[in-house]
C-alpha cells in the first residue's frame, strides 16, 4: 500500500482547529470586557452617580487591556475585518464621552452614549457573520424598546400590540434556545422569569384588556435587565 503524504498545511488543518487557542483566548477576553460594559450600561441607567462612575471605571480598565491585546492585532477570525480599527476607535470615543457625562452627573446621557457601544459591537459581529447570545439579547432589546416607546395615552391598539407581542415571543424563544456558554442554575432562573414576562405580555394583548396590557408592558424591562447584566 502506498503511503499518502499530506502537505504540511493540509495535515495541520486535518489535525484540528489551527486557531482554537487564539480564538478561545480572544473570546474569553471579549466576554470579560463585555461583562464590564454591561455593568456600566446598567448602572448608568439604574445606579447612583458614584456607583455608575465605579462601573464605568471597571469597563474603561477592561477595555484598555482589550485594546492593548487586540487593538492592532485582531484574532485570526477577524483579521480580514476591514472595519476592525473603526470598531476600536468608535468604542473608545463613546467611552470617553460617557466618562465625561458621568463626571458631570449626566447619567441618562451617559447611558444613551453607552447604548451606542452595543450597536458598534453588533455591527462588528454582523460584518463577520457572528451571531452570539448577546446579539440575540440586543435584537430583543431593540424590539422591546420600540414597544415601550409607544404612546398609549390615547388608547390601546390591541391588534398592533398583539403583533408586537408575537415578535417579542419569537425573539425570546430564539434567545433561550441558544443559551450562553456560561449558562448555569442562575441563568435558568433568570431566563424563566424573562420568558414568563414575555408570555404574560402576549396573554394580556390577547385578552384585549388595556389595564392588563399596560401592567404587563411594565413587567417586561426588569427581567430582561437582570438577564442582560449577568449573561447578555
Amino acid at each position: 500500500m502506498k503511503r499518502i503524504i499530506l502537505p504540511a498545511v493540509l495535515a495541520g488543518l486535518l489535525s484540528g482547529p489551527v486557531f482554537a487557542g487564539p480564538i478561545a483566548d480572544f473570546n474569553d477576553a471579549y466576554q470579560g470586557m463585555y461583562a464590564r460594559y454591561r455593568a456600566a450600561l446598567f448602572q448608568t441607567n439604574a445606579g447612583t452617580a458614584d456607583v455608575a462612575e465605579k462601573a464605568l471605571q471597571g469597563f474603561a480598565g477592561s477595555w484598555g487591556k482589550f485594546v492593548t491585546a487586540y487593538g492592532q492585532t485582531p484574532p485570526p477570525h477577524l483579521v480580514e475585518d476591514t472595519g476592525w480599527s473603526i470598531t476600536i476607535t468608535e468604542v473608545g470615543k463613546s467611552l470617553a464621552v460617557a466618562q465625561d457625562e458621568v463626571a458631570e452627573g449626566k447619567l441618562a446621557e451617559a447611558h444613551e452614549t453607552l447604548e451606542h457601544v452595543r450597536d458598534i459591537f453588533s455591527d462588528m459581529h454582523a460584518r463577520n457573520g457572528i451571531v452570539s447570545f448577546s446579539d440575540r439579547m440586543n435584537a430583543y432589546h431593540a424590539e422591546m424598546e420600540h414597544l415601550l416607546g409607544m404612546d398609549l395615552s390615547n388608547g390601546v391598539d390591541a391588534g398592533l400590540l398583539r403583533e408586537r407581542a408575537a415578535v417579542l415571543k419569537y425573539l425570546a424563544d430564539d434567545l433561550v434556545a441558544h443559551p450562553p456558554v456560561a449558562a448555569d442554575t442562575m441563568y435558568a432562573a433568570l431566563a424563566k422569569d424573562f420568558v414568563t414576562s414575555v408570555e404574560a405580555f402576549l396573554a394580556a394583548t390577547r385578552s384585549g384588556d388595556p389595564a392588563a396590557i399596560k401592567a404587563a408592558m411594565k413587567g417586561l424591562k426588569k427581567p430582561y435587565a437582570k438577564l442582560f447584566v449577568k449573561f447578555g
